[in-house]
C-alpha cells in the first residue's frame, strides 16, 4: 500500500524519495575531484581554538536566517579515528543522477573519516522488506521510518536506537540547536525517543487534479464540490475511457488518497495513523473524548464513501485489476493514462509532467473549501538510527548533518546547484533542466529531513492560489502528540490489521459486491479478532495522556 497521507508538498519539497523497482542496490560513492569538501574543511579551520559549544553559538539562530555548515569540532564527543561507512536504508526509486550526487556527499564526509552508503527499497517492496530488513543479517545504521511505514510496530520491537537528551545533547549539537522542540513528542513512545522527526509542520490540505483538456472536451469548466468531481469521472468513464483507454482515474491497491479528500469533507482528524487500523474523529474545536474516537471505518462517512467508490467503479471509472495494479495512479496521471488524481500539492508535480504533451492542459480543485486542513505532522516523515547500528553515535552525526548542514541538506534534497537547481538571493530555489535527473519527489530521506530552509521561486498561480488559502483555515490536530503503543494488544493490532488489510482495498476501490454488507462483515471480523481488546488499551493510555492536557 502506498501510503500518502500526510505527505506535503507545500512550500518546496514536498514530494521526494523512491527507490528501486526491487529492494534495490547499495550506493556506496565514487570519489570526484570535487571542492565539495571545502567548506566543512574551511569550517574546522575557522574554528581554530573555539570551543564546540563557541562555535554553535556563533552559527545562525535558527534555521533560514543564514547558511548552517557542520565542523568536525562539534563532534567532539564521537570518535572519528577509524574510518566508518553508515548505511542508510530508504523508500523510493533511485534518481538517474543520484551516484553522482551521493559521490559529493562523500567528498563532503571526508573530513569526517565517514562514508554514506544507501540502499533503496522500491514501493513495490518496501512493505515485505522493511521488517526483514530490520530483523535480518544487512547492517543498517539510519532508516527512514513513519506512523505509515512501520514506525510504531518496528518501536515495539526495539528495532530503533533511543534518543536520550544525553544522546542528542553529545551527539548531535546541530538538531539539539535547531529540531523543533515540539516536533519531539510525536517520535516520543512511552518516554522513549526512537526517531527525529522532520522539522517542518506544512498545510496539508486534500485536492483533486484532472485533465482541464478533457473537462472542457466534455463541456465542463470548473470543480467545486464532490458531486461536480463524481460527474466528471462519470463522463470520462463513459464518454472518454472507450475511446482513447484513459481511465477517470488509474488507480493502484487501494483509494485511500480520495478517501482523504472525501473526509476532509468531514472536518475530520486521525487520533492514530497506522497502515489500514486509522482511529478517526470529528472535530469540534477541542481535544475528542475517547468516546468520540474510533475506527475509521465504522464511520457512516466512510460507508457513504464506499458506496460511491462502487458506483464509480461499476461505470468503469478504474480497472477491474485496480488492487493489483504495480504502476502508481500519480505516475499514471503524468503519463497521460488517468484522468484525476487525488492528493495533497504534490498533484502539481503530476500535473507538470502531463502538460509536457501539446494539447494537454491540467488543474487542481479544493472541492473542500468550506471545511478545516490539517497541517502535516513532525512525524509523517522520520529518519531513525537502528538499535542494530554497530556505530549509533556515527550514524547520529551523519543524520545531524544531513538534517541541517546546508551544503548537504540541499544536496540531497534538490540536487547539485547549478545544475539541478539554482538559489537566488532570497534563497529562494529554481529547478533547471537537468531536475529532472534529481526530482525533488525522488528520495523518501528528502522528507524526513525537511528543516524549513528551502522555498521555491516561482510557484505558479494555480498553486498558490490553493495553497496560500489553506493558510486561513489550518487547524493543529489536537491529538498529534498521542501516541499509542502497541505493546500489550500486539497480537490482536495485527489480527485487525490482517482483516483491515484484506477489505479496505476493496472497499475503497468499489470492487465489492455489496458495499454495506461487506462494510459490516469487515468490522464484525475486527471485533471477532480483538477490536474490543485494542479499544480498551488505546482508551486507557488516551486517558492518562488527556491528564496531561488538562
Amino acid at each position: 500500500m502506498k501510503k500518502k497521507k500526510l505527505l506535503s508538498l507545500t512550500l518546496i519539497v514536498c514530494m521526494l524519495v523512491t527507490m528501486l523497482a526491487g529492494c534495490g542496490g547499495s550506493s556506496a560513492a565514487s570519489t570526484d575531484n570535487s571542492s565539495a569538501a571545502a567548506p566543512a574543511a574551511e569550517s574546522s579551520a575557522a574554528g581554530g581554538e573555539e570551543t564546540a559549544a563557541a562555535a554553535l553559538d556563533s552559527l545562525p539562530a535558527a534555521v533560514g536566517e543564514g547558511t548552517i555548515t557542520a565542523s568536525p569540532e562539534f563532534y567532539a564527543s564521537t570518535d572519528l579515528s577509524k574510518d566508518y561507512t553508515v548505511n542508510m536504508y530508504l523508500i523510493g526509486d533511485v534518481p538517474n543522477d543520484w551516484d553522482k550526487v551521493l559521490s559529493l556527499v562523500n567528498e563532503y564526509l571526508k573530513p569526517y573519516n565517514t562514508q554514506l552508503a544507501v540502499t533503496f527499497m522500491s514501493w513495490s517492496d518496501y512493505q515485505t522488506m522493511y521488517s526483514l530488513v530490520l530483523a535480518g543479517g544487512e547492517q543498517v545504521d539510519l532508516i527512514f521510518t513513519a506512523p505509515w511505514c512501520y514506525m510504531y510496530n518496528e518501536a515495539a520491537k526495539g528495532s530503533f536506537y533511543e534518543l536520550t537528551d544525553d544522546f542528542i545533547t553529545n551527539y548531535m549539537p546541530l538538531t539539539r540547536k535547531y529540531q523543533a522542540a515540539e516536533s519531539w513528542d510525536e517520535t516520543t513512545i512511552s518516554g522513549r525517543t526512537i526517531a527525529v522527526p522532520s522539522n517542518v509542520a506544512s498545510p496539508m490540505g486534500k485536492i483533486v487534479a484532472v485533465r482541464q483538456d478533457l473537462m472542457e472536451k466534455y463541456g465542463m469548466s470548473e470543480l467545486k464540490t464532490w458531486e461536480d468531481y463524481k460527474k466528471y469521472m462519470l463522463t470520462i468513464a463513459e464518454k472518454e475511457t472507450p475511446e482513447s483507454g484513459i481511465y477517470a482515474l488509474a488507480a493502484s491497491g487501494d483509494n485511500n488518497e480520495l478517501w482523504d479528500v472525501y473526509r476532509q469533507q468531514t472536518d475530520t482528524f486521525l487520533a492514530l495513523d497506522s497502515s489500514y487500523m486509522d482511529m478517526m474523529y470529528e472535530y469540534k474545536g477541542d481535544i475528542p473524548a475517547k468516546e468520540d474516537i474510533k475506527l475509521a471505518y465504522e464511520f457512516d462517512s466512510f460507508l457513504a464513501y464506499a458506496k460511491d467508490m462502487k458506483e464509480m467503479a461499476d461505470a468503469g471509472c478504474w480497472s477491474r485489476s485496480a488492487l493489483t495494479n504495480t504502476v502508481t495512479d500519480d505516475d499514471a496521471f503524468g503519463n497521460l493514462q488517468g484522468a484525476s488524481i487525488a492528493w495533497n500539492a504534490s498533484v502539481f508535480t503530476y500535473m507538470e509532467q502531463a502538460e509536457k504533451t501539446e494539447g494537454v492542459e491540467c488543474m487542481a480543485y479544493d472541492l473542500t473549501t468550506d471545511h478545516l486542513v490539517s497541517a502535516e505532522a513532525y512525524s509523517n516523515n522520520d529518519m531513525a538510527i537502528t538499535a542494530g547500528s554497530k556505530n549509533p553515535e556515527r550514524a547520529a552525526m551523519v543524520l545531524d548533518m544531513i538534517k541541517f548542514d546546508t551544503y548537504l541538506n540541499r544536496l540531497l534534497i534538490l540536487g547539485i546547484e547549478g545544475e539541478h537547481y539554482s538559489i537566488d538571493d532570497k534563497g529562494q530555489y529554481t529547478e533547471l533542466d537537468k531536475a529532472t535527473e534529481f526530482a525533488a519527489s525522488a528520495i523518501s530521506a528528502s522528507w524526513a529531513i525537511k528543516n524549513g530552509d528551502l522555498t521555491e521561486a516561482g510557484v505558479p498561480e494555480r498553486e498558490k492560489e490553493i495553497t496560500d488559502a489553506w493558510k486561513e483555515r489550518v487547524e493543529m490536530n489536537p491529538t498529534i502528540t498521542f501516541v499509542f503503543d502497541d505493546t500489550n494488544v500486539k497480537s490482536y493490532v495485527s489480527a485487525v490489521t490482517a482483516v483491515l488489510t484484506d477489505y479496505v482495498p476493496m472497499l475503497e476501490l468499489g470492487l465489492v459486491d455489496d458495499v454495506e454488507t461487506t462494510r459490516d462483515e469487515m468490522v464484525t471480523k475486527c471485533y471477532d479478532a480483538g477490536l474490543q481488546s485494542i479499544y480498551d488499551e488505546f482508551y486507557t493510555q488516551y486517558d492518562a495522556w488527556l491528564a496531561t492536557r488538562q
